[in-house]
């Protein structure tokens, strides 16, 4: 008797960032979902929409990831179940008829209903392709799937594969032999936890507490995020890649220092820790670099901040430690954080995009099909702001996310002018100190040094003894001095004071004596400063 072929090709453990969001998508499982991305192509040249469709399925059974859909097991442990076979979700829209602008807006609504729809993500597969033909040679292609799936670094793979199966007519059989994500996921399990854990805590001991910019919020509704873009001027970009050749630095550690210099700010600290993407496709594994799959892992960063240090021996430090980090990029987020604590809780990040470009292939030759990006990608996270920077073309581009209901558009220009302003001063000095790094831009240093600060206006002469009398005789239950539950009114630190203040004259305190106080924070520090004034001295603080 024959048994029945399962319907299972295989099941698989998660990666550390798809546990993440899978978190995330049963916590908020109301409203938008920001782990659904979006990007678009334009197919340029007589296409035959069945042979395209054709070569997606092919690329679908060619990439069992590209399958996978997420369910439990026992209890709350989820896995990744990839079943033989699912149907591609395929739709097609015409806007030929319609004039430019009403053609670009029907695409425009036509894309946003399609990234609208959640995703289950218990049902393959996790991905939707819109087909809208906009001539008799060219159509945009608007793919729109759930970020659990892959990565941006698979995007270009799979597009070049889809290139070369659409030209053998929707065949794989000439690519060269997939490596599966499964290898992936069996590799993440040799690794060493232990090892990893040791070297997290360690990089984290010390951290006296959370970098948050925003109000901790648990509940707070999932949004969709907003963008502000800029262009790092080119003189500007190769001045900082002259700067990183000649120290050895990589750029992007310059863009995670300047962001530290930035949240600094921002989080009122001086030890800093953001979340970074990092690629995640280990070295040693055969064929990491064509797989498609979801890799990426977000990891804190952490940057201690000394006003006197240097700016480059700060970059060269922060280098240092990440790379020691590298071989423990496989633990997930949620384990860091359960080591660290709330030093490794963090709700900024950031992205530095350098993927690498496909082979050139020959020109296209007449009647060939070809693919061209069309417009930005539309991808997000749940952080209150996302700093995404991206090389290429000889100047840095930048894309703040920043949600709306936290930060409105003039905050988040203002932000990424702060970036850029910190930039300029690594690149026109990278031996300055770290407490010379002018965050703010002169329109915000004016607003707080000048307006804010004009102050001024008529005083009574006297004295600041004389001053506090009046207002103890005026307000004499008022509170004066707060210091944990310790409470004392302006009439009782009068009264206090003047009793020590005598004191002192009887031990020969005079007119300009100095008086030190070796005292801890708090009421009888006040109190001794205030009776030394009365007494004519000046107090030293020991």
């Amino acid at each position: 008797m024959t048994r029945p072929r399962s319907l299972v090709e295989d099941v698989w453990p998660l990666s550390p960032l798809q546990e993440g969001m899978l978190f995330h998508a049963s916590f908020d499982d109301q409203g938008p979902d920001v782990y659904t991305v979006q990007s678009a192509v334009d197919v340029n040249g007589p296409v035959d929409t069945d042979r395209l469709r054709a070569s997606w399925q092919a690329l679908l059974a060619r990439h069992a990831a590209l399958r996978a859909c997420f369910r439990p097991v026992t209890g709350a442990h989820m896995v990744q179940v990839i079943p033989r076979e699912v149907v591609l979700p395929w739709r097609e829209a015409d806007v030929r008829g319609l004039a430019e602008s009403e053609a670009t807006a029907e695409i425009d609504r036509l894309s946003a209903q399609e990234r609208a729809k959640r995703f289950d993500l218990a049902v393959p597969p996790l991905l939707r392709l819109l087909l809208v033909r906009l001539g008799e040679d060219r159509c945009r292609l608007v793919m729109t799937l759930h970020h659990i799936l892959l990565d941006g670094w698979s995007m270009p793979v799979l597009l070049g594969e889809l290139s070369a199966t659409y030209a053998a007519g929707g065949d794989t059989s000439a690519l060269e032999r997939v490596a599966p994500y499964g290898e992936y996921v069996a590799w993440l399990a040799r690794q060493d936890k232990d090892a990893a854990s040791d070297a997290w805590r360690a990089e984290l001991a010390g951290v006296d507490g959370s970098t948050l910019v925003a109000p901790a919020d648990p509940g707070r509704t999932p949004v969709l995020p907003e963008q502000a873009h800029a262009t790092v001027p080119a003189e500007l970009t190769a001045a900082l890649t002259e700067v990183t050749r000649a120290r050895g630095l990589t750029l992007n550690t310059v863009v995670q220092g300047a962001w530290a210099l930035v949240l600094a700010r921002l989080a009122g600290r001086t030890d800093v820790v953001f979340g970074a993407t990092v690629a995640g496709r280990p070295a040693e594994l055969p064929g990491v670099e064509s797989m498609v799959g979801l890799f990426i892992n977000t990891l804190p960063v952490r940057v201690p901040l000394e006003g006197r240090k240097p700016v480059l021996e700060t970059l060269t430090e922060l280098q240092e430690r990440q790379s020691a980090l590298i071989p423990h990029q496989h633990v997930g987020l949620a384990e860091v954080q359960k080591l660290a604590g709330a030093a490794a809780v963090f709700d900024t990040l950031v992205l530095y995009e350098n993927y690498p470009l496909p082979p050139a292939g020959p020109a296209p030759g007449p009647g060939a099909v070809t693919l061209s990006p069309a417009g930005a990608s539309r991808d997000a996270s749940h952080y209150p702001l996302t700093l995404v920077a991206v090389p290429g073309g000889g100047r840095l581009r930048l894309k703040l996310d920043h949600r709306p209901d936290l930060f409105d558009r003039a905050a988040a220009d203002s932000i990424v002018r702060r970036f850029v302003r910190v930039l300029e001063q690594i690149a026109a000095d990278p031996s300055a100190r770290v407490g010379d790094i002018d965050v703010t831009d002169r329109a915000e240093r004016s607003t707080v040094v000048d307006r804010w600060n004009a102050t001024g206006r008529p005083v009574a002469a006297g004295s600041a003894v004389e001053a506090f009398q009046e207002w103890a005789l005026r307000s004499p239950d008022a509170v004066a001095v707060r210091c944990g539950a310790d409470e004392v009114t302006y009439g009782e630190l009068e009264s206090r004071a003047n009793r020590l203040a005598r004191h002192l004259v009887g031990l020969g305190v005079g007119r300009e004596d100095r008086v030190g106080l070796c005292l801890p924070r708090g009421v009888d520090m006040v109190v001794g400063e205030l009776a030394v004034w009365k007494a004519g001295g000046a107090f030293v603080p020991l």
